[in-house]
């Protein structure tokens, strides 16, 4: 169990390292590079930014998530956005599903359902929080972490890149000890039969910032142990490690709990009206 959690770990680790290194290169382009008249343009594109996080949510990686939690800290994206990203982002679910042969018809559904509800909730929640949109704070980001950006944005890059890749690795191993310890049996008794407590409990699995809770999720609903509000609920509330990236690089951490809270609530609220509407998945 030991030596697959480690290889686990490795493995998700690695697979956010192009995504984090990108992510932090631009951000230090645009700390050297743009000026005034470009930082105010991605500012107000950042309106419809709901409506774009909603759809680049739904690639099947971590990477994404981790790539929202560093450009809202940079506050080069809205809260809105941010949620929206996290509230459609699935992790390992569609893999899991192309693999297991599950029907296109209802692979739509699923993710019709996790954009619907991103694209809504991202919308409202700029819409009541517009006033609390800061300015953009890549250089507060850069100096917070000790990038020394003047060795240049390559070095500047790499350094954040590590120091989040290593951060994320030992968390990611201490979470999936945890889960290989408890058993997916054990998790999946939790929620047979048990409308709305399913999806208060499955939206606090989903929201386990390790791509291996939408694994879980995942299996547990293709093996009819989960039911599809309560699958709604906990892809919905996951957003692989990008909550633990935005507690990370993102100082502000009642604005972070808030995030935290909000994604909670709107996940389960969207199980449960998935099981309400009696919408088939």
């Amino acid at each position: 169990m030991i030596i697959d959690a480690v290889t686990d770990s490795f493995i998700d680790g690695v697979k956010l390292l192009p995504f984090l290194f990108l992510t932090y290169l631009a951000m230090e382009y645009l700390e050297h590079k743009a000026g005034q008249r470009m930082q105010e343009a991605i500012q107000s594109a950042g309106r419809g930014g709901p409506a774009i996080g909603s759809v680049l949510g739904l690639f099947p990686q971590c990477g994404f998530s981790t790539v929202a939690s560093n450009l809202y800290a940079g506050r080069i994206i809205t809260m809105g956005t941010l949620l929206a990203v996290f509230l459609s982002t699935s992790d390992e679910m569609l893999p899991i599903m192309i693999s297991e042969n599950v029907g296109a018809a209802v692979i739509f559904k699923i993710l019709a359902v996790k954009v619907a509800v991103a694209l809504a909730a991202g919308f409202a929640v700029d819409f009541l929080f517009r006033g609390k949109h800061r300015q953009m704070q890549i250089e507060h980001l850069c100096e917070q972490h000790h990038c020394h950006c003047e060795n240049g944005i390559w070095k500047s890059a790499l350094h954040h890149t590590v120091e989040i890749f290593l951060y994320v690795m030992g968390i990611s191993l201490v979470l999936n000890l945890l889960i290989g310890w408890i058993g997916d049996d054990a998790i999946g008794s939790l929620f047979l039969n048990r409308p709305v407590v399913g999806e208060l409990l499955a939206a606090l699995l989903g929201m386990i910032p390790n791509c291996a809770s939408s694994v879980a999720i995942t299996q547990l609903y293709l093996e009819g142990v989960m039911s599809a509000g309560a699958m709604t609920a906990g892809l919905l509330a996951g957003s692989g490690v990008g909550l633990l990236v935005l507690f990370r690089v993102n100082d502000d951490h009642r604005e972070n709990f808030r995030i935290l809270g909000l994604l909670y609530g709107i996940g389960v609220l969207g199980g449960i009206a998935v099981n309400w509407l009696g919408i088939s998945i």
